[in-house]
C-alpha cells in the first residue's frame, strides 16, 4: 500500500485547474458522442488518444476517462428521446426510458438516467480504489508461470463471453497474439514478420490498429449499411414543468434498484469480457423480478427500470479497471485503450504501477471521482443541447470522424505508414465482424500479446521445457484447470443457445 504522502500528492495533482478543465472537456465530449447513435465513447477515445501525446500523462488519461464516463450517460439520451440507444450499454434503458418520455416526462426520464449513472459509477470507483492496490500486491507475488496461467484463464473468459461462438473467440485471441509477435523478439532481439518494412521493427502501432479496427471499421459499416426504417421521431424536452421534475423522494424510492445495479455492474465489470450491456440487462431483469413497487409497470415508464440499467452499465466502467491496474489485464475495450494511452506516455500498465507510479494512479482515482461530479453538473445543464445533437446528420458526423482518425494516426506514428496500417486494420476488422469474429477479443489479445510471450518464455526456462513441471505450481495449475472448465462450460452454453435459436427459426 503506498504511503499516505504519495496518495495525497496524487490527489493534489488531480485537483488542479488544468486537470479539472480537461476532465470537464472529456465528460462533455463523451456525453456528446454518446448522444450520437453510431459514434460512442469507445470510438471517441480511440480517435482522441493520439492527440493526448503532448499532454501530461495524468491529464491525458483523465481526459480519456472523462470521455468514457460522459459517454455512459450520453448513450441514454437518444434511448429516452428517440428509442435508439446511442451506445450498446443503453439498449436496456429504452425499455422504460422511451415510454416514460412518450407519456410527457422526457426530462424526468433523462434525469433519472443521469442520477443513476453517477450513483453506480461512484460506487464502482470506490470499490476500485479499495481493491486495486491489494490485488496488485497479490499479483506481484505471482511468478511467470502463474502469470502465464492467469493470462490463459483471462483469454478463455474473454473469448467465451464475447461473441456467439467460443471457437471464433479463441481464433480471434490467437490472431491477436500472433499480430503482437510482429517486430523484435523480446528474448533474442531478432526481427520477425516485418516483411522488409523497417517501420514494423518496434511492432505494429497500437494506436493505428486500435483506431482502424474500432473507429474506422465502424464508420465504414455505418456508411455502407443499408438504411432501414428510421428511428422514432424525437421527443421535445418542452412540456409542463411540474411533470418534468424529478423529486428526491422519487430518486430515493429507486435506491434498491440502483444498489442492485451498482452491485451487478461492479461484479460483472471486474470479470474480463462480460461488458456493460450484459450488466444492464441482468440488473433490469433482477429489478423486474424483485417487484415493480409504485408507478407504472416495467416496460411502461417505470423509473426503477431506468435506475437499474443506468446504474449497472455505469458501474462497469470503474470495475473494468480493477483487473487492469491490479493484474495488468484489461477488462473491456475501453480499458484496453487506456493501456495504449499509458504506453504512449512510456508507462507500462500492470501491478508494478502501484510501486513505480503510485502518485499517478491515485491522481487518476481523484480524476475519476472528479469526472463523476462533472458528469452530474454538465449533464444537468446540457440536456437540451444533447437533444439537438442527436439530430446531427450522418453526412457531417462520419466524414469528420474519419478526418480525425487520419490526422491522429499520422501524428502519432509520424508518417503515412501508420495511416496505411490503420486502413489495413480497418479492413480486417470489417471482415472479422462480417463473419462473426469478435474484434474486441482480437484487440485485447493484441494488447496482451507481448506480456503473454514474455511470460511464456520465462515459464519455459523455469520449467526447463517440461510442461509437467507446472504440477509444482499449484496456483498456476488451478488457473489452468479453471480455464479448461471455462472453455467447456461456455462452449456448451453457446452451443445450447445456437441450437435453441435454430429450433425457434424452424
Amino acid at each position: 500500500m503506498p504511503e499516505l504522502a504519495t496518495i495525497l500528492a496524487g490527489l493534489a495533482d488531480a485537483f488542479t485547474l488544468t486537470n479539472l478543465l480537461f476532465v470537464a472537456a472529456g465528460v462533455a465530449a463523451g456525453q456528446m458522442v454518446g448522444a450520437i447513435p453510431g459514434i460512442g465513447p469507445i470510438m471517441a477515445m480511440a480517435i482522441a488518444i493520439p492527440f493526448t501525446f503532448a499532454l501530461d500523462p495524468l491529464v491525458a488519461i483523465s481526459f480519456l476517462v472523462g470521455i468514457n464516463k460522459g459517454g455512459l450517460f450520453g448513450g441514454a439520451i437518444p434511448a429516452v428521446l428517440i428509442n435508439t440507444h446511442g451506445t450498446p450499454d443503453a439498449a436496456a434503458t429504452t425499455l422504460d426510458g422511451y415510454p416514460l418520455a412518450r407519456s410527457g416526462k422526457p426530462v424526468k426520464a433523462a434525469r433519472m438516467a443521469l442520477y443513476a449513472s453517477v450513483t453506480g459509477d461512484t460506487v464502482s470507483d470506490i470499490v476500485l480504489i479499495t481493491l486495486a492496490a491489494p490485488l496488485a500486491g497479490l499479483a506481484l507475488m505471482m511468478g511467470p508461470v502463474e502469470i502465464l496461467a492467469l493470462m490463459v484463464f483471462a483469454f478463455s473468459i474473454i473469448a467465451g463471453l464475447i461473441g456467439d461462438s467460443l471457437v471464433k473467440g479463441l481464433i480471434a485471441a490467437v490472431a491477436g497474439v500472433l499480430l503482437a509477435t510482429v517486430g523484435l523478439d523480446p528474448e533474442h532481439g531478432t526481427p520477425r514478420f516485418y516483411f522488409g518494412y523497417f517501420e514494423l521493427y518496434d511492432g505494429a502501432s497500437l494506436v493505428a490498429v486500435a483506431i482502424g479496427m474500432l473507429a474506422v471499421a465502424e464508420i465504414f459499416r455505418r456508411i455502407v449499411a443499408a438504411r432501414r426504417a428510421g428511428p422514432q421521431p424525437a421527443i421535445s424536452l418542452d412540456g409542463e414543468a411540474a411533470a418534468q421534475k424529478l423529486r428526491f423522494s422519487e430518486y430515493w424510492a429507486c435506491r434498491a434498484a440502483m444498489a442492485r445495479g451498482a452491485a451487478v455492474g461492479t461484479i460483472l465489470g471486474a470479470i474480463p469480457g462480460v461488458g456493460s450491456t450484459a450488466a444492464a440487462f441482468m440488473s433490469y431483469a433482477a429489478t423486474k423480478k424483485a417487484g415493480r413497487g409504485e408507478g407504472p409497470a416495467f416496460g411502461e415508464g417505470n423509473l426503477r427500470g431506468i435506475a437499474a440499467t443506468e446504474s449497472a452499465n455505469s458501474a462497469v466502467m470503474g470495475a473494468n479497471l480493477i483487473p487492469l491496474l491490479g493484474i495488468g489485464i484489461p477488462g473491456s475495450i475501453g480499458a484496453a485503450l487506456l493501456i495504449s494511452a499509458f504506453k504512449i506516455h512510456g508507462i507500462q500498465p500492470g501491478p508494478l504501477l502501484f510501486r513505480t507510479q503510485a502518485q499517478l494512479i491515485y491522481g487518476l482515482f481523484g480524476a475519476m471521482l472528479m469526472a463523476n461530479l462533472m458528469n452530474l453538473v454538465i449533464g444537468q445543464v446540457s440536456l437540451r443541447l444533447w437533444a439537438r445533437v442527436i439530430r446531427a446528420p450522418e453526412s457531417v458526423i462520419f466524414p469528420s470522424a474519419l478526418l480525425f482518425c487520419f490526422v491522429g494516426v499520422y501524428l502519432s506514428t509520424g508518417g503515412l505508414f501508420g495511416v496505411a496500417l490503420m486502413l489495413i486494420a480497418a479492413g480486417v476488422g470489417y471482415v472479422m465482424t462480417a463473419f462473426g469474429y469478435p474484434v474486441i477479443v482480437f484487440i485485447i489479445a493484441f494488447f496482451l500479446g507481448n506480456g503473454f510471450e514474455s511470460a511464456l518464455s520465462q515459464s519455459l526456462v523455469i520449467l526447463d521445457g517440461n510442461p509437467l513441471g507446472v504440477m509444482s505450481h499449484p496456483v498456476a495449475l488451478g488457473l489452468l484447470a479453471l480455464a479448461v472448465v471455462t472453455v467447456i462450460w461456455l462452449g456448451r452454453g453457446t452451443r445450447a443457445e445456437r441450437l435453441a435459436s435454430d429450433g425457434e427459426s424452424d
